[in-house]
Formats: C-alpha cells, structure tokens, sequence
C-alpha cells in the first residue's frame, strides 16, 4: 500500500492470481483485528523506550454510499444515513520532537444502532464514547517501556470516566474541555476559566483550515490554575469519586482579524503545571494533536483514497482499513523525521537493496550547491526521507516550505517503482 500509495486490490497486485489471495485474505474470518493491533502494539515497545510518548487518539469516518448497494454489513456514518464505518487509531508521537513513531493501535467499527433515548443515563460501558477509554488502555498496555505517556484527544475526550480510572505515575492525560462542568467549590469551569489571570502574551502561527479558519500570525492569551469538578449527575458510576482535581490551561486569541473566529482552547490535564513554562509546553503537546489529522488526510483522498475501494463485505473493509491505517503512519513516519530532530535507523522502512537504489539517486536528486546536498547521515531515517521527498516534488532548499504527507506518498510511489524496475534488470541480466 505504501510503495503503490493505494488500497485498491487490483492496483495492488501485479496479477489474477495475487487478487485472488488479496481477496481471500481480506475475507479470511481467522484474521482479527485483535490480533492485527497486538503485532504493531508489540512492535512500538521496543520503538519507544525511554521516550515520552504522546499518545494522539482520534475518531473518522469513512464514507462508502457510493458503494452502499454492493457492500453487506455497513452501518451508518455521522449523518446518519449514508452507509460507512468508523476508525478511531491511536498514534504515537515523540513528546519533543513532534515525530511520529508509529500506530499503536486501532479500532474499526460499523455503527449499527442509533442513540439510545435516555443515553446521558447509561454507564459508559454501554455508550460508543467508551472508545476513547478502550484507545487509552491500549495506549498503556503497549506503551508500558515509555518513560512517560500523555493521552492527547480533542473534546469528545473529555469524560469523567476516564479523569478518574487511568491517571497513574507516568501516565497523564490531556484533552480539550467539552462540557462546561460544575466545580467542587462552586461554580462552574468556563467562568472560572475566564476569572484566571494572564500569565503571558505569545503569538503562534496558525496554519490554514480550509472552510474553518485562514492562515495567520495570531496574539494569545495564556490563563492556568488547578480546578477541581464535580462528579456528573447522570450516567457516572455512584461509586466514582465525587471529584477530580485536575489543571487547567486556558489559551485564547486576542484582535482575531474580522470574520474570523478567534482560537480558544481550554485544555484539562491531569499534568501538574505550576509556572507557565508548563503550560505552554501543554500547549506545544495539544498542537501536536494535528498529526493525527494528517494520518487521516493520508488515509483518504489526498493518500491512499480508502474510500474508494470497492470490497464488497465490512468485515473486509475493516481489515483493509486497518492495514490502511498502518501503511498511512509509515508515510508519516518519514515525515516525522523529515527535519532529523528524531534519529531512527534507516532499516527502520528501508530494506538493503532499497538503500542500495537510494544511493544510485543521490548524484540526481541532489544538487551542485551545498543548500541542495542532503545533510542527514546516511544511515538513518531522516537521509531517506530527504530522497523520498524529492522524489514527491519537493525541491530541496532548506528555505522552502517543506515535504508534507502527500507529497512523500507520491514520492514513496515513485521510489517503489524504481526499485521494481532495478529488480527486473536483475533478473533479465
């Protein structure tokens, strides 16, 4: 999937015959996706010792109604009618350097029964939201030889459940409020929020979000404190504790331009932040949530296009979307270590006969002058990936904007059918 930058099973094989195994694969009852997670879980342990690991987990759709009429077992996606599944992976991200390292885990779902009437009042256990538990536990059974673990999500993270059963030394969470929750000593969060001091003025550049926001050089204002809240009235176990303390780190922009929408983060962790060099570094944590919203546009139509592939069972459709997610956190890994902050071995990706074509490129991907040359050492990962991104486009200069997800799909593809070529002439001489 990787070297083709597909998932589309006839794109995929190079005959009939391979289809064929494809197919019988994919629709193989024996294999599990339970199975699938501990292989890669099993292989993050040895990938993250000693690190501090962001653990970034998040939910996206994936739509097939164009395909609906063909494909058995789909249920339904966020609109409610359109036919599809659901994919909520946890992906692990170095702390300091912001690099990928890998996919820890998945779960791939349909979603067959609609909300239930009185849902507010069922235990978590019987609610869709006890994803964000389960990707949590993933994160720290797989995780266990980190140095330090933080479970990064956006707002539908933010459950009491999970403020109360999974903090332990070494492992923390971080999330962004949902709910304006009643506070211990009164009150309410979103207004005590509001009260808390400016601790600093900073500005950030804010990338573009096409439809939600334009790229700018925005002010923010930075507010934090401890808070403790209110166990909810309904729906918590009664045995739970009847209230969390937790911090919070309050980040707001000030003279947004007109017709913009000014960022406003609230931010909860279980992380102790006691001056405001910890809160801004909770803030740098929280940004690098946006790598998770780069696995899925890798996932989709600007990557693999996993939406477009016409397998005609959801049990099969999941296992592809599974394998999917792991071919797309490949294609990110080398754009984690893009910049060679994080140093990982070249056979990290890499085969021998690979690096072996990789250094029969250098003379023409690089250039004369030394801005053009690739400055990593050649036995990581980082001397691979400069290649690879020239290969997607991308032109070389230190200055220029860098290689993003896409473009080192396209090079990855065009890599891949180098070496293919190399092989062939192998064989014919």
């Amino acid at each position: 999937m990787v070297e083709r930058s597909t998932v589309r099973i006839r794109r995929l094989s190079n005959d009939r015959i391979e289809e064929a195994r494809f197919g019988r694969w994919l629709n193989n009852a024996k294999v599990r996706l339970v199975e699938m997670e501990c292989t890669i879980g099993e292989q993050m342990r040895a990938r993250v010792v000693g690190l501090h690991v962001l653990a970034i987990q998040d939910t996206s759709e994936l739509n097939y109604q164009a395909h609906a009429g063909r494909t058995r077992g789909l249920g339904t996606v966020g609109n409610g009618r359109d036919a599809g599944l659901f994919v909520h992976p946890v992906l692990a991200v170095e702390a300091e350097s912001g690099a990928c390292l890998g996919l820890v885990g998945a779960q791939v779902y349909a979603r067959h029964e609609t909300a239930a009437k009185h849902r507010r009042a069922l235990p978590i256990e019987s609610k869709e939201s006890m994803r964000w538990l389960e990707g949590a536990q993933t994160a720290k059974h797989y995780l266990d030889t980190a140095r330090h673990v933080t479970v990064v999500a956006d707002r539908e993270s933010d459950i009491y459940e999970e403020w109360e059963r999974l903090p332990e030394a070494g492992f923390d969470l971080l999330t962004r409020a949902c709910r304006d929750r009643a506070l211990a000593g009164g009150g309410y969060l979103y207004a005590w929020s509001d009260a808390l001091a400016v601790a600093e003025r900073f500005t950030l550049d804010l990338p573009e979000r096409p439809g939600k926001r334009s790229a700018r050089t925005a002010t923010l204002e930075l507010r934090y404190g401890a808070v403790a809240v209110k166990r909810p009235r309904n729906g918590t176990h009664p045995g739970a504790a009847p209230a969390l303390a937790l911090r919070m780190v309050d980040v707001r922009e000030v003279d947004a331009p007109a017709g913009e929408d000014p960022v406003h983060w609230r931010l909860l962790t279980t992380h102790q932040v006691e001056d405001t060099a910890k809160a801004l570094e909770i803030v740098l944590w929280y940004r690098r949530r946006w790598t998770i919203e780069q696995l899925f546009r890798t996932l989709k139509t600007q990557g693999l296009d996993i939406e477009s592939s016409q397998v005609e069972s959801a049990d099969a459709l999941q296992r592809l979307a599974f394998a999917a997610l792991v071919a797309a956190t490949h294609i990110l890994q080398l754009l984690g270590v893009r910049d060679g902050v994080l140093v990982r071995p070249i056979d990290d990706t890499f085969s021998a006969q690979q690096v072996s074509v990789l250094i029969a490129l250098q003379p023409r991907l690089e250039g004369r002058t030394a801005a053009r040359k690739n400055p990593h050492p050649p036995d990581t990962l980082a001397w691979a990936a400069w290649f690879i991104a020239r290969l997607g486009g991308w032109d070389g200069y230190p200055k220029s904007k860098p290689a993003g997800p896409i473009t080192f799909a396209r090079g990855y593809a065009r890599f891949a059918t180098m070496c293919e070529g190399v092989a062939l002439r192998q064989k014919i001489c």
